[in-house]
């Protein structure tokens, strides 16, 4: 069964970057056709996919986070990592990563159990 576990700040700064890591057991992110996403949830608004690293390494972003998203790993540990930059109180959002079979939402099988991530001064 594959697990996934999202650490990091629950208090950003605007202007700072919000950085995510996503801790994933039961399976390695290097299986093939696995894509390794991170997709969040404002409050009041539906899920949004924000972005993937594939199994293979390659990324790729939503078009309205382009400019401001980083999505890396780390295979020794098993972990996959999001980097926000330029956040602002629109960010705030509750957070998750999670396996999924392609780019994008509703591919998705397993989830971890989400973060809130809040940003303000």
């Amino acid at each position: 069964q594959v697990q996934l576990q999202e650490s990091g700040p629950g208090l950003v700064k605007p202007s700072q970057t919000l950085s995510l890591t996503c801790t994933v057991s039961g399976g390695s992110i290097t299986t093939d056709h696995y894509y390794w996403s991170w997709i969040r949830q404002p409050p009041g608004k539906r899920l949004e996919w924000m972005g993937a690293i594939a199994y293979s390494g390659d990324t790729e972003y939503s078009p309205s986070l382009e400019s401001r998203i980083s999505i890396s790993r780390d295979t020794s540990k098993n972990q996959f990592t999001l980097q926000l930059s330029s956040v602002t109180p629109e960010d705030t959002a509750v957070y998750h990563c999670a396996r999924a079979v392609y780019y994008g939402l509703g591919y998705a099988d397993y989830w971890g159990q989400g973060t809130q991530v809040t940003v303000s001064s």
